[in-house]
């Protein structure tokens, strides 16, 4: 795995290389997905974007028990499309969010095919579901939504508008991406470990 396929060349003025843990964000253009993170993170943050890749990295850090975490959040700078994203995008994260907007129907139904992406590039990882713009279809929060529902995806009813569930929705990615980050049953997340500490060695001899 090249350091072009592990995100260390896309952001090279980042500490991307040293992050805890890695959070992809998926869905349609204009979902909200990059209000969302700034919604939960507010001031406390950097980003960076690589327009020739159409994506954007979010640095945050959180302290869970002892330990502070740095943990870098990706997003797809909007301009989505199904088979547009860099392999790096996918590559060693640990959680994913899955974003679509309450107020149009077709963003839900393309869902599916964001899965297919991340499952074909990734292999399973936990992965949350967000109901974004409930605050201008609140109808929204009282339906049940099959496709998640089917996959065990758990759901978040949010506004990236007014913050509501926000912060929730982007606590439980972290800790569900910690906890996989020691899932022995992860391939391919235990491959990118490895390879990134040999990575690691090499900038050090």
């Amino acid at each position: 795995m090249s350091s072009t396929q592990d995100g260390r060349e896309l952001f090279p003025q980042s500490n991307i290389a040293k992050s805890d843990l890695k959070i992809v964000l998926l869905g349609d253009s204009a979902v909200g997905k990059s209000k969302l993170v700034e919604r939960f993170l507010l001031q406390e943050y950097t980003s960076q974007t690589n327009s020739t890749f159409a994506l954007t990295l979010y640095e945050y850090k959180k302290k869970i028990g002892e330990k502070e975490l740095l943990v870098s959040i990706w997003d797809t700078a909007g301009q989505e499309r199904f088979d547009s994203l860099h392999p790096s995008f996918f590559y060693a994260a640990h959680a994913a969010i899955l974003v679509f907007d309450a107020t149009r129907k077709e963003t839900y139904q393309h869902l599916e095919e964001w899965n297919q992406q991340l499952v074909s590039n990734r292999g399973q990882i936990p992965v949350l579901v967000a109901v974004n713009k409930i605050d201008s279809n609140q109808n929204v929060v009282k339906k049940q939504f099959k496709w998640p529902q089917d996959k065990g995806y758990p759901v978040f009813f949010v506004s990236a508008a007014n913050g509501t569930n926000v912060v929730s929705l982007f606590e439980e990615t972290i800790n569900l991406a910690w906890k996989n980050k020691f899932n022995k049953d992860d391939v391919m997340g235990a491959i990118a470990d490895v390879l990134a500490r040999q990575a690691e060695e090499f900038k050090k001899h």
